[in-house]
């Protein structure tokens, strides 16, 4: 009889959440050739995505699509961040640009990966994160420091996941009552929200705090306008 010590033990737990089932396929099977036992979860969505996240007690990396319905430019990754602090997340993403790779990693992504990827590449980030590292792009290395863009970050970073939905929604340029209704929320608390976005975001109206939030934009040649 094996003991204890000599037992297979479980092999990690990922969700791929992308909206593209060619790429999920390619993620999953890049997972499964290189970690045993992998337990992988699929998403199609931002809201499926974070169904499981809430359903399972530990996931061991989170393989998330920029591009994927929901995802509200950079707002999906802030919220995933802001309610699961310690999943670990690797962005998937066809863009290029140093820019974007930039504020994602500002957000606190571990790592970015293009979707052409290799498989052995895949592998190769996955482990790295797994074991603890962060993964900077060459192409974000490059670009130079986007001192507004971080220190949003920074102070983003203090909002709970219902001020990052509040946000989310004041960006789309929503009105209380309306988030109220979005949120199954009273009016009085959508205020109280707002109230303590700006006090965290360090800004005093409304229209500040979402200029702000326009660093959560994935075209990164649209320039915030400056108060």
């Amino acid at each position: 009889m094996a003991s204890a010590e000599t037992q297979a033990q479980p092999g990690p737990t990922f969700i791929v959440a992308d909206d593209h089932p060619m790429v999920r396929d390619a993620l999953k099977t890049a997972l499964r050739q290189s970690f045993e036992g992998a337990r992988i979860d699929t998403a199609a969505s931002m809201a499926e995505a974070m169904a499981l996240l809430e359903r399972e007690a530990e996931i061991d990396a989170l393989l998330l699509d920029l591009d994927m319905p929901g995802m509200d430019g950079l707002t999906g990754l802030a919220t995933v961040r802001a309610t699961h602090p310690s999943v670990p997340v690797v962005i998937v993403s066809a863009t290029r640009d140093g820019r974007v790779m930039r504020r994602v990693m500002d957000l606190g992504a571990s790592a970015f990966m293009p979707k052409s990827a290799s498989l052995e590449s895949i592998a190769k980030v996955v482990k790295a994160v797994l074991d603890g590292e962060v993964l900077v792009p060459p192409e974000a290395e490059a670009v130079e420091d986007d001192v507004e863009a971080a220190d949003f970050a920074r102070r983003a970073a203090q909002l709970t996941p219902q001020q990052w939905r509040v946000l989310a929604l004041m960006a789309q340029g929503r009105l209380n009552k309306q988030i109220a209704y979005e949120l199954s929320v009273g009016e009085p608390t959508v205020k109280a929200h707002v109230t303590t976005i700006l006090r965290k975001l360090g800004v005093r109206s409304r229209t500040q705090a979402v200029i702000l939030a326009r660093h959560l934009a994935l075209d990164p040649t649209k320039e915030p306008v400056k108060p």
